[in-house]
């Protein structure tokens, strides 16, 4: 039998094919409960039974969890590829039963391997790296309301203290949220303030703050202002502690990780970007080869073709792990340095004409290759064992 689970937040929906593709009933209704739960596996009877689904959201774990200890087989799809299985079938209605027996018929003809779940430490990764996401976006984003009221409330702040994400500024403006509590305070009593526990803010960078703050522009913006920064900093140095804190669990847990240890031993990829690509596909070894890996990750080329017309240079391609991508670009940047191997390689692209940005690109599919090989043969980098 297969079967095809279209995932919802409360209430999923089971659709049943037999051997043949035929359907078995009616698609039925499934909550996310223990109940539910129970009549899921009355449906789906002895195991195995294959059972397709999308990977939305969160919303699939537990129901993995369930099917898989009762011994069936779980394939999670992308839903890019379910919704191009149903265009395919020229499918114009969508309704939850509808795509519960899409996913029951994408079993049924393309016979998808089951997918493993990753095994805790993993998974612990995987939960870290996206906390401190969300973290990292919460702190960015009070960094850009607080360069809000800085523009407007003392603007000359940022020409003598350059970054308003320093402790330093919190520091500061914490005490001092705008222009006209400067140039009220002290020099001696700003110069003091620690915004480290080791630093003190001194007496030349008080004397000019307080200094511009006199012939600010922003002067006449008052208590609003002063509230807001206020409550802005106290957030980033909550913000701040908390993704120490994180840092140093994910570093800590990153230890107990085989694999993700021995992605430290590449030149450029610390800790935090290991613990990225752990989170982002398990052990990359997973891959039935080096391409495979890139290919998911989207470093190949997305040649375009048709006709009489032609691409000159073929961009990398839009289908891919775009935030694994993203996240290493800066690693990237920084193997082309520290990495010998990495480093010959880049400069001989640039030595033929390659443009800078398609050198980077390609020496990212080559660390990819490193981080296979690396994570395949179980053996910390050496630069004498690259890929050709």
């Amino acid at each position: 039998m297969f079967a095809g689970i279209d995932i919802a937040s409360e209430r999923h929906v089971l659709a049943r094919l037999d051997a043949q593709g035929a359907p078995i009933g009616k698609p039925l209704p499934i909550t996310e409960d223990r109940e539910g739960y129970d009549a899921l596996l009355r449906a789906l009877g002895p195991p195995p039974v294959l059972v397709v689904m999308e990977a939305t959201g969160h919303y699939w774990k537990n129901l993995f969890a369930a099917l898989a200890a009762a011994g069936h087989e779980v394939a999670l799809l992308n839903p890019l590829a379910a919704r191009r299985f149903q265009e395919a079938s020229l499918q114009r209605t969508k309704t939850d039963a509808i795509d519960a027996i899409g996913l029951a018929r994408f079993g049924f003809e393309k016979r998808p391997a089951p997918t493993r779940l990753a095994d805790a430490a993993t998974e612990a990764l995987r939960e870290l790296v996206h906390h401190r996401d969300r973290l990292r976006q919460d702190f960015d984003d009070r960094v850009r309301q607080l360069h809000r009221l800085v523009d407007l409330g003392f603007p000359e702040f940022t020409a003598i203290v350059r970054t308003l994400d320093s402790q330093l500024a919190t520091c500061l403006l914490a005490a001092y949220p705008t222009a006209q509590d400067f140039a009220r305070a002290t020099p001696r009593r700003v110069a003091k303030l620690r915004y480290d526990d080791r630093h003190q803010v001194g007496e030349d960078r008080a004397a000019r703050l307080i200094a511009a703050a006199k012939r600010s522009v922003g002067q006449h913006h008052g208590p609003a202002y002063r509230m807001q920064a206020q409550h802005i900093c106290q957030d980033l140095d909550l913000w701040r502690g908390r993704l120490a804190e994180i840092a140093h669990d994910i570093e800590g847990l990153l230890d107990t990780h085989e694999v993700g240890t021995l992605l430290t031993t590449i030149d450029g990829i610390g800790p935090h970007s290991a613990a990225r690509i752990i989170a982002a596909v398990g052990n990359p070894a997973q891959f039935p080869s080096a391409g495979a890996f890139a290919a998911y990750v989207g470093v190949v080329p997305g040649l375009a073709q048709s006709g009489k017309h032609s691409n000159r240079r073929a961009a990398i391609t839009p289908i891919g792990d775009a935030g694994l991508r993203k996240a290493l670009w800066m690693p990237t940047l920084g193997a082309v340095r520290c990495n010998a191997w990495l480093r010959v390689f880049y400069e001989r692209l640039r030595a033929a004409g390659k443009p800078a940005k398609l050198a980077l690109i390609a020496a990212m599919r080559k660390l990819l290759h490193a981080i296979y090989s690396v994570a395949k043969h179980r053996r910390p980098f050496e630069a004498h064992l690259t890929p050709g």
